[in-house]
């Protein structure tokens, strides 16, 4: 019974992490989809329009 509550709490010895290789590539991938997001955030006309949107909420009548 122990050894079965032991592979119950303790995964069954499954590996249920990810490897330092792993997550070197999440770190690439994570840093690759920043760094294109803050190219389009950045561009004119995404920020022309979050600035008219920001304008538009500053100048909104209460």
């Amino acid at each position: 019974m122990w050894n079965w509550m032991r592979a119950r709490v303790c995964g069954g010895g499954k590996d249920a992490g990810m490897s330092t290789s792993e997550y070197a590539m999440g770190t690439i991938a994570a840093c690759a989809f920043a760094a294109v997001l803050y190219k389009v955030v950045t561009s004119g006309p995404v920020a022309a329009a979050l600035q008219g949107v920001v304008e538009k909420a500053l100048h909104a009548p209460f």
